[in-house]
């Protein structure tokens, strides 16, 4: 069950008719440690702001709204839309009342962020195997924002990546792309540069697999109610009821799903999508 992002009235689809945060596996290779599940939220070039809505039954990827119009993420020049394929760690979370001695903020409440750099261009709603390579540590708005640099196993490239320093040294400028992106896409909205820690430099594929099990744990807590939810729906199809109280049935699963307001009318993307954006750096 899919829908195209245009429509304010429902903009949402489901992986696998089935929860896209909770249910899917976190790891995809238990032999290999450094291979995980991605959720693609967003495919690379396209604008539509997309993300797992925590709070909705079975977390669908839905198109964040804000005063009542469809979010779209400006095209600040030399950038068009996501310049990877955009998405997120199943069974992750960065817990906002979890203080990172790294970065010295609390967590996002969401899962991990994964910008995906491989050749293929996914799409929304698809479940892939992705090798982790390194990670970028942003502070937005005071939060920390874990953003995962990975790339499709299945990707012919994938063969020669094998750590942050591997894309340096066979993608030049892709990472510095990658700081700009994020350090510059809100301006456009009105709002200030973002800022990161260590500098804006990255770190390598040991201290991301660290990272990952470390919001793994926060999910754990979360789903076992050692941690308040915060007014997350944590419905989840993968856990038993002895294990979570959140536990819940593929019949209740697909009850929801089956109950979900059919779409609306598209409503067309604005041409603003298509402007773009220059500024001066700071």
């Amino acid at each position: 069950m899919s829908w195209r992002a245009g429509s304010v009235s429902s903009v949402m689809c489901w992986a696998d008719r089935t929860t896209l945060w909770r249910a899917i596996r976190l790891r995809a290779v238990f032999a290999e440690s450094n291979i995980f599940h991605m959720v693609v939220e967003v495919p690379r070039w396209t604008n539509a702001k997309m993300e797992i809505a925590t709070k909705d039954p079975l977390n669908p990827i839905k198109q964040d709204v804000k005063k009542g119009n469809l979010r779209y993420v400006a095209n600040v020049f030399p950038h068009k839309g996501y310049i990877w394929n955009y998405g997120a760690i199943p069974q992750t979370w960065e817990d906002p009342g979890h203080k990172d001695e790294d970065t010295d903020c609390c967590g996002d409440n969401d899962p991990i962020d994964v910008c995906e750099i491989g050749t293929k261009v996914c799409s929304r709603g698809e479940v892939i195997k992705v090798k982790v390579l390194g990670v970028l540590a942003m502070i937005d708005e005071g939060e920390t924002d874990w953003k995962v640099i990975a790339i499709n196993v299945e990707d012919p490239e994938a063969k020669d990546l094998n750590n942050i320093g591997d894309i340096q040294r066979l993608k030049p400028g892709y990472l510095e792309a990658t700081v700009d992106w994020f350090r510059r896409y809100k301006v456009p909205d009105g709002k200030p540069e973002n800022h990161f820690a260590f500098n804006g430099k990255f770190k390598d594929k040991e201290f991301a697999i660290e990272t990952i099990k470390s919001t793994h744990g926060f999910w754990k807590a979360l789903i076992s109610q050692k941690t308040n939810s915060g007014g997350l729906n944590c419905k989840n199809t993968c856990v038993s009821a002895g294990d979570s109280p959140f536990c819940c049935s593929t019949d209740e699963a697909k009850a929801v799903i089956e109950g979900t307001t059919t779409c609306g009318t598209e409503d067309p993307i604005p041409c603003s999508v298509d402007k773009w954006f220059y500024y001066e750096k700071e």
